[in-house]
């Protein structure tokens, strides 16, 4: 393990999940028949957190799922498979983007994970240009690699690779060479290979990927990407990315270019937590966007600015209440590791929601089994909570569920 820390998280709430799976849902089982549980204040989290799931006494689903059974129903009975944005999932719960930066180093141990579960799984920016396309010898981390690693667990019917491209992934033409390799060819004929244009996340809005990289990495890269040296006499060297330029219509073209360009593979946009998120993605949905992903400003994996973590972008909550997705796929991703907040977000609007730090830690706790885990843990969270609301599908619900304090 290389002990991972995930600033934001209960980091030791998720290794526990990951280890214990849906055990770790409960209090600690020595605790049982020798204390007693209650509600207590919680720290002060976001306003997601603050949001509390609120079951009607009255439950005329309940009563229909009765009927349909011939007995009454139990959690268990609530169905947690979804499509998303054009994948079918077992689960409301994708893999979010891993990059090229260090702590993606677990992406192949989360890749065969995800592909066992049969969840989606986007494979971030820049991984081609910095790692390779298809990496040679041991280094297993190039692109190719994990669509490999994935497939090679996938089961039939379930899940999905969407490839993130950016501008120096457009450079190198990653889209181009995916589409048209040997190794995607049954996730194409499947219907399980998509791209996801990335016009920014949401650790730094506005701004490209952001690395520290070597002395002798910087050389390689200086023609490619802009390179700079953090002060005088220091070996930390930034690696920044392109953000990309967009206005109505050069978003709208891109969309439209990648439909007509790669008519076999869906097509899904992933928006920052800007002002004008809703109006964004309308255009992409209205483009021909299979599923719009939107990053809030709790989301974010990688190397950022401190001052941007806390300052810039609108936070998760906002973000949705400004996008109306009419019956159409939006994806949601922020400081999401549990069930309970998974369903906050669906109530608010989401089809499913992303995996990215808690992934990580995950992964890094145990890097054969504890994604399974963590989604083992989620996946009765999940039906539980849905199950409260007199809900049978985790798509039902919706912001009648949720009750927002008074401020």
């Amino acid at each position: 393990m290389t002990r991972l820390t995930a600033p934001g998280l209960p980091e030791h709430t998720v290794r526990a999940r990951a280890r214990d799976g849906a055990a770790a849902v409960f209090p600690p089982l020595d605790s049982y028949g020798t204390a007693v549980f209650g509600a207590s204040p919680e720290p002060a989290g976001d306003e997601i957190d603050a949001l509390r799931l609120a079951p009607p006494v009255f439950m005329p689903g309940r009563l229909a799922k009765l009927i349909d059974l011939g007995r009454e129903p139990l959690y268990s009975d609530v169905r947690l498979d979804t499509d998303l944005g054009g994948f079918t999932a077992p689960l409301p719960v994708y893999l979010s983007a891993l990059g090229s930066t260090r702590v993606a180093g677990t992406s192949l141990a989360l890749s065969r994970q995800a592909g066992r579960l049969g969840i989606p799984m986007v494979i971030g920016e820049n991984v081609a240009p910095m790692n390779g396309f298809r990496a040679g010898g041991d280094h297993r981390k190039g692109l190719l690699e994990r669509i490999q690693a994935y497939c090679e667990e996938l089961p039939d019917g379930v899940g999905g690779i969407c490839v993130q491209q950016s501008t120096e992934d457009a450079d190198s033409e990653v889209w181009n060479h995916v589409y048209s390799d040997p190794a995607v060819t049954g996730l194409l004929t499947s219907g399980r290979l998509g791209f996801e244009l990335k016009v920014g996340q949401g650790a730094k809005p506005g701004l490209g990927g952001l690395t520290m990289i070597s002395e002798a990495v910087a050389s390689d890269l200086a023609g490619q990407y802009a390179v700079e040296r953090l002060g005088p006499g220091t070996s930390s060297i930034l690696r920044c990315a392109s953000p990309g330029t967009f206005t109505d219509e050069i978003f709208r073209r891109q969309i439209q270019l990648m439909r007509n360009n790669y008519p076999r593979a869906r097509c899904w946009v992933k928006l920052f937590p800007g002002r004008d998120v809703g109006h964004a993605a309308a255009l992409a949905w209205d483009a021909g966007a299979h599923a719009v992903a939107v990053d809030g400003a709790e989301g974010g994996t990688g190397w950022a600015p401190t001052g941007f973590l806390g300052h810039v972008g609108l936070p998760l909550a906002e973000a949705l209440r400004r996008v109306d997705p009419a019956g159409r796929t939006l994806l949601a991703s922020g400081r999401v590791w549990d069930g309970i907040r998974a369903v906050k977000l669906l109530a608010l609007g989401a089809r499913a929601v992303g995996l990215g730090r808690a992934a990580l830690i995950a992964a890094d706790e145990d890097p054969e089994h504890g994604l399974e885990r963590l989604l083992d843990a989620m996946a009765l969270e999940l039906r539980m909570a849905v199950s409260a609301l007199g809900r049978y599908a985790a798509e039902e619900t919706g912001p009648e569920d949720l009750w927002e304090p008074r401020s």
